[in-house]
């Protein structure tokens, strides 16, 4: 289903984002409703940059692929941080 294939397409992107950037990822699982995400960020890129970056490339990418979803979140794809 479309759910299926956009956990695919979320995989893959984040994982080409990643590779662009030196990026390792350690360990990651997307899930239904959230990607868990165990990363190693090169001491050149500060954390906040990459998870821009990474948040906002990937939201184009993907919705780029799936422009239904647009509608359907309002254009948030991720949610805003909490921490």
């Amino acid at each position: 289903g479309i759910i299926g294939k956009v956990r695919e397409d979320a995989r893959e992107t984040i994982s080409t984002l990643c590779r662009y950037k030196g990026v390792e990822i350690i360990a990651g699982a997307v899930c239904t409703d959230h990607i868990h995400l165990n990363i190693a960020i090169p001491p050149k890129i500060s954390i906040s940059n990459f998870i821009g970056y990474l948040k906002g490339k990937s939201t184009l990418m993907i919705y780029g692929r799936h422009p239904e979803l647009q509608s359907k979140w309002d254009k948030a794809f991720w949610a805003r941080d909490i921490m």
